[in-house]
């Protein structure tokens, strides 16, 4: 584990968030578990004023490209998340469910994000999982390719013309 680890907050930057379950086990392979992981996302991200760019939930792991919380720091919005997750899907018989730390990487050019949401889409095609990102549901893939609204609200083009859509109804 690193010493001193520095992380880079309060910058204005998107920020590429991963973080796994205790001992890289497989605690979300499960259709369930990840519907549930979803709700608590989107449950946390409306409270704390996050804006999710996109995810993907692996069956040991977590991937968000996120911004910071309008409200207190990123570590103190992933802690509520990921103890919200532990109440609802933790074992009796296990110790923990999610790793300690999670890896923060800032991302600060527009070649970064888009190098990022490529990463996230095609992680569960690499692994395996589906022929193609869009076969995969616990992703935000579908929604940069169609404008779907999925369980948890992801920051993209499509959200902005749907507010401006609203926003322009709002006021006609």
């Amino acid at each position: 584990m690193p010493y001193r680890l520095q992380r880079y907050q309060q910058t204005g930057n998107f920020h590429f968030i991963t973080f796994s379950c205790y001992r890289r086990a497989p605690l979300l392979a499960g259709s369930s578990a990840k519907d549930t992981v979803l709700n608590l996302l989107e449950q946390t991200r409306s409270e704390h004023g996050l804006c999710i760019a996109a995810y993907v939930l692996m069956p040991e792991h977590v991937h968000l490209l996120t911004d910071e919380p309008s409200d207190g720091t990123l570590a103190a919005f992933l802690q509520v998340f990921k103890q919200r997750c532990s109440r609802a899907l933790k074992s009796e018989a296990s110790t923990q469910f999610w790793q300690r730390r999670y890896y923060d990487f800032n991302v600060n050019t527009a070649e970064k994000r888009i190098e990022k949401l490529r990463y996230i889409h095609r992680n569960p095609v690499r692994r395996g999982l589906v022929a193609e990102p869009q076969d995969y549901r616990w992703s935000s893939f579908c929604h940069y390719a169609t404008g779907e609204v999925g369980v948890v609200e992801v920051e993209s083009e499509w959200t902005a013309v749907r507010r401006e859509r609203l926003r322009a109804g709002v006021e006609a």
